[in-house]
């Protein structure tokens, strides 16, 4: 008999899974001397360091320093024998990834959290066993556990398609060399990243996807900026697609058949990946025999304060349903280790802020046009193009809008979007506007340095229309 199953080890928290949330609320009551113990299958701090966030930021970093060297003369400076060699891109990525899993293992070694490398599956109330990596078994219970255990990328069921064995983007941020012709299936959030990254290291590329336009759940305005940004860099998007089926091999050649409206459509290239959403990692783990249910997508089933089905068992990041940014998931955290001490914070209307970061950054806070009319919210809208913003002037990026969603009845700020760019930094400022309760004329009059980007807001904000009479 296996005596861990009849005497589990006892701790105050175990965290399955070592993502965002469930590292810092290990951390966080480790230092207030609890005994905390984190059970990771491979990637220790979870797939934000490791593939996915950051690597992925870094390899797109270095296309923009790639494109820089096309647009040279236009800076004046002459360039010559302009190479990509993708495997150096791909170890200044791998370096930066050493030295953020050293920093997470020395947080562990200070915390007191304790990390175990293995596969764990529930087998009862609040009891977790492992499959240690380094063999044997050990099996945790905890008086609060948290699973932590994040998202994969979603695999179609298309006939052919993981016969093709395509990229995720876990595969494509390992590539040491330069695709021929990347086929590049669904414009979201990591295809369009991706798919710019790839064509400015000299790839041709093809852009899919089955609704009508990029970024579809965008404003209209934002999918037409995105499209316009492929087609001036070459990117073939081919929208109202609906792949059928697929054969080939990823990294020799594939080809995607189907339709496209009535028109058949027929596509090959010499590399595939897959960028159509995420799968919460709920399967497997013996959530039945936790008492823990899950929703028809597979997400944990939560409540708003992330408490799941089962009594002391909490849910953190993606595979609890929440929305899926690091940031979100960092959230999480706070929520659940509030409620953990017998507080009572909720997930319920609290700000998403949104980014992509194709060049230019797409960034959103608050409601977007599409959703204030979905919603029948009246607003006044003010606009500015990139163009008529000093600093982008300076460093000739000037693709792009800003766009602010103002009440109709009072001056607070409904919402904020930017594509241009560090709109992500930019949205920071209107998102604490928003925050403190301000009014849009806060930022109106307020001094902001020149030459910079959120001085744009400045003029952004002298646009809005006054309130009707």
């Amino acid at each position: 008999m296996n005596t861990s199953i009849t005497n589990p080890e006892e701790y105050d928290l175990v965290v399955l899974g070592s993502g965002a949330g469930g590292k810092l609320i290990a951390w966080t009551s480790a230092r207030k001397g609890q005994r905390v113990v984190v059970i990771e299958r491979k990637y220790v701090g979870g797939s934000c360091p490791n593939i996915a966030c950051l690597p992925s930021k870094n390899i797109i970093h270095s296309a923009k320093v790639a494109s820089f060297f096309y647009r040279s003369e236009e800076f004046g400076i002459s360039k010559e024998n302009v190479r990509i060699d993708m495997a150096a891109v791909r170890e200044r990525k791998r370096k930066m990834v050493r030295s953020l899993v050293d920093i997470h293992l020395d947080h562990y070694k200070k915390s007191g959290a304790e990390l175990v490398m293995g596969t764990g599956r529930f087998t009862g109330p609040k009891t977790i066993e492992v499959a240690l990596a380094g063999g044997g078994t050990r099996t945790f219970r905890g008086k609060n556990v948290i699973i932590n255990t994040g998202s994969r990328a979603t695999l179609e069921p298309i006939p052919g398609l993981t016969d093709v064995a395509p990229l995720t983007h876990i595969e494509a941020l390992e590539l040491d060399y330069v695709p021929k012709h990347l086929l590049v299936l669904g414009a979201g959030y990591v295809g369009l990243e991706l798919a710019q990254a790839f064509r400015r290291f000299g790839a041709e590329v093809t852009l899919l996807d089955r609704n009508s336009r990029v970024a579809h759940n965008e404003d209209e305005d934002i999918s037409q900026g995105l499209e316009e940004m492929c087609r001036d860099e070459a990117i073939h998007v081919v929208t109202n697609a609906k792949v059928s089926h697929v054969n080939g091999k990823s990294g020799e050649r594939v080809r995607l058949l189907g339709t496209r409206g009535q028109a058949a459509l027929d596509l090959e290239g010499t590399h595939l990946l897959v960028a159509g959403g995420r799968t919460p990692n709920t399967s497997g783990i013996g959530l039945d025999k936790a008492g823990v249910e899950t929703t028809e997508r597979g997400h944990l089933k939560v409540n708003e304060r992330l408490r799941t089905t089962a009594e002391g068992v909490w849910g953190i990041g993606d595979c609890a349903g929440s929305p899926h940014f690091t940031h979100i998931s960092e959230n999480d955290f706070l929520v659940v280790s509030d409620n953990i001490a017998s507080g009572n914070r909720v997930t319920t209307g609290r700000q998403v802020p949104f980014c992509m970061f194709t060049d230019p950054e797409f960034a959103r806070i608050g409601l977007s046009e599409t959703e204030a009319k979905a919603r029948g919210i009246p607003y006044r809208l003010a606009r500015l193009p990139m163009a008529a913003v000093f600093r982008a002037m300076t460093i000739s990026e000037t693709r792009g809008f800003m766009k602010a969603l103002i009440d109709t009845d009072s001056d607070r700020i409904l919402g904020f979007t930017m594509f241009g760019p560090g709109a992500g930094d930019v949205m920071a400022t209107v998102q604490l506007t928003m925050l403190a309760g301000l009014p849009y004329t806060a930022l109106r009059d307020a001094v902001i340095a020149h030459p910079t980007m959120p001085e744009g807001l400045v003029s952004l904000f002298l646009a809005v229309p006054a309130k009707p009479a």
